[in-house]
């Protein structure tokens, strides 16, 4: 499908590919990974030609079909309809809606068999391209990323960056191109979007190609993973969490490789010393000497994965209460947010504020954090209670004349230089990087700078609005090892779920204009509303500060201590089934992704027989377990 042999492309003296390569089969779906600077988005540039390699080739077929989302394409601009825009995709159905038109027009006042027969060819090839169905397809994608029946007749114009973004995207989507390239396509997306682009694409026929720091987007949607270091281009036949454990392998025996090099280069140039000395054993040196030279040095292992080495400290505790909210009430025009709601947080609170876009979550996490005041009732800070609130827009509030360690040396003066640059060093800015201007940072380094200096501040409480944006993977995984650190109090909007299941320990939604409360992490609140979703239960869910009174359980009799005891034995027998029977989907996945396999007709079919009756028998099996747990939980209630 594309083909990229020897890539080499330059940026001044700097090679950010040198021969690298790459071959992107019919189908594959695969993750672009790598730290920033690496040189994704721009090999996605070279690949649609918007850029030219400096040598080597990138081969495709003249035919084929690209989807290119970028960040770019922010830059279009239109005053018709999103629905319009969105429509704009089909190129040939539009131009023969129009041509069918005109000819009715003309059926007006001519007659002639011509009219008619150019007419019956327009309607046929129209019929044949899907023409009449092309609108409603348009509605079903733009509503499937998060547009209402009403949003989708206003203007592109009205509307933000983000929410602009989306409309390309499902401009792309319906030109149902042969391969999608897209560019982290979930920035700006709520999380309802971001699944429902995963289910559209985990059933999309073509090829993708995604650059994307949101692991767990990855996770449900590639089968391998290429990785882009060092100006090559490894791929791993996996999706991202195969990726990290193959390479936490390889890594593993290449640094059992370079060890066992050293030690035996070590032994050589000690017996090279001593036989240098002898006369007779000249010869035998001069030789050892030049298989030395010869010798291919294996490569120590980098670490890719700096952990952070310092503690956040506040010079004072707060008290138990650090925000009470009372009968909130608050609205914009034609849209009320919340009604008559309020919430605790409390001291050591990890608190992640989730929902779709709309529903008010950037609204209340101002309220907490003092920045809206236009609102019903009583939003009061606690004892002692310091903060920090962070948001995009403090991206503008930074000093641009300013160098970085200069910028967080005017905020928190009370730090040594040594403490500021070991905490700039964790966000990646190491060495004289801390002397670069805030001017030439780019979008993802000005967000790291804003977030060490909210993690310098002498704060016992955090609001954090989307702080993974413009991150990488690697700063992503940096900011969770200092949230995880933070001995404080902090509340947090983000859509990266990998953050907030690794962050939270509490998670805050709206509901009915009310905020509601799960009391766990955030993959169990995404297990618990997904049974809810299915069969609606009230038995975790609760209104934040209004306690439901607490139902004295009865002792179960003793027939039904017998059944619960043989359930319980049942479950157990069942998990170990479940892990077994998972061990080996995810085995026959491996296989599947295997290029001995996916290269053999005859092999993948029997293959893929397999995995589909496997993976049958393993939803089974958690269905069956579901069923057994609620049964196990109504003998205990």
């Amino acid at each position: 499908m594309i083909s990229i042999n020897n890539l080499t492309f330059e940026i001044g003296s700097r090679a950010l590919y040198d021969e690298a390569n790459w071959h992107i089969k019919p189908g594959d779906k695969v993750g672009l990974i790598g730290a920033n600077g690496t040189g994704k988005s721009t090999l996605l540039r070279l690949i649609v030609g918007q850029y030219t390699p400096t040598s080597g080739t990138i081969s495709m077929a003249k035919d084929l079909k690209i989807g290119y989302l970028n960040q770019d394409l922010l830059s279009y601009h239109s005053d018709k309809s999103i629905l319009h825009v969105a429509m704009e995709a089909f190129e040939r159905q539009n131009q023969l809606h129009t041509e069918i038109e005109n000819l009715l027009k003309k059926l007006e006042t001519d007659y002639s068999d011509d009219i008619l027969n150019k007419l019956s060819d327009k309607q046929m090839e129209f019929e044949a391209l899907d023409g009449y169905s092309i609108e409603f397809r348009a509605h079903e994608i733009l509503a499937g990323l998060g547009f209402s029946e009403e949003e989708q007749k206003r203007p592109l114009a009205t509307f933000s960056g983000g929410w602009r973004m989306r409309v390309m995207l499902a401009r792309i989507l319906l030109q149902t191109p042969d391969i999608l390239l897209l560019d982290e396509p979930t920035n700006h997306m709520d999380l309802p979007s971001i699944k429902w682009l995963e289910n559209y694409l985990q059933a999309f026929e073509g090829a993708i190609v995604i650059v994307s720091h949101d692991r767990y987007f990855l996770d449900r949607i590639i089968k391998k993973t290429v990785e882009s270091r060092k100006g090559k281009l490894t791929l791993y036949a996996g999706n991202y969490s195969f990726y990290l454990e193959e390479k936490m392998l390889r890594s593993e025996i290449q640094s059992n490789q370079f060890k066992n090099q050293q030690a035996k280069i070590k032994q050589e140039e000690r017996l090279i010393e001593r036989f240098r000395a002898k006369a007779s054993k000249a010869k035998m040196a001069q030789s050892r000497i030049k298989a030395l030279d010869k010798m291919e040095r294996v490569e120590d292992v980098d670490d890719d994965n700096p952990t952070v080495n310092f503690s956040f400290k506040f010079s004072k505790p707060s008290g138990r209460h650090v925000v009470t909210l009372e009968n909130i009430s608050k609205s914009y025009p034609n849209l009320e947010i919340l009604r008559n709601t309020g919430g605790i947080i409390e001291k050591g609170d990890k608190i992640a504020l989730i929902g779709a876009n709309g529903k008010g979550k950037s609204t209340l996490l101002r309220i907490v954090a003092g920045a809206d005041s236009e609102f019903e009732g009583k939003s009061e800070h606690g004892h002692n209670v310091s903060q920090t609130f962070f948001a995009q827009h403090q991206l503008e509030a930074l000093h641009l004349e300013n160098t970085i360690i200069s910028e967080l040396q005017a905020f928190a003066p009370k730090h040594t230089e040594t403490e500021l640059r070991s905490i700039l060093g964790c966000f990646l800015f190491s060495g004289d990087d801390a002397f670069k201007k805030i001017k030439v940072l780019s979008g993802g380094e000005k967000s790291r700078v804003a977030l060490a200096k909210a993690l310098t501040a002498d704060a016992n409480f955090l609001a954090l609005d989307e702080p993974t944006n413009h991150l990488d993977m690697q700063s992503v995984n940096i900011l969770i090892q200092a949230l995880q650190q933070y001995e404080g109090t902090l509340i947090v909007v983000s859509h990266d779920r990998y953050f907030l299941d690794n962050v939270a320990n509490k998670i805050w939604y709206i509901e009915d204009k009310e905020i509601k409360e799960y009391p766990g992490t955030y993959q169990e609140y995404e297990e618990w509303n997904a049974k809810r979703e299915v069969k609606p239960s009230n038995k975790t869910e609760k209104k934040v500060v209004k306690e439901e009174p607490k139902k004295e359980k009865t002792l179960p009799s003793e027939d039904n201590t017998k059944l619960l005891q043989k359930k319980n034995k049942e479950l157990v027998t069942l998990e170990a089934q479940i892990a077994s029977k998972g061990q080996e989907v995810k085995d026959l996945e491996i296989m599947l992704a295997t290029e001995e396999i996916y290269s053999n007709a005859v092999k993948l079919q029997e293959n893929t027989r397999k995995y589909n009756s496997a993976k049958a028998e393993y939803d089974q099996l958690q269905k069956k377990w579901e069923n057994l747990a609620e049964e196990i939980m109504d003998l205990e209630s």
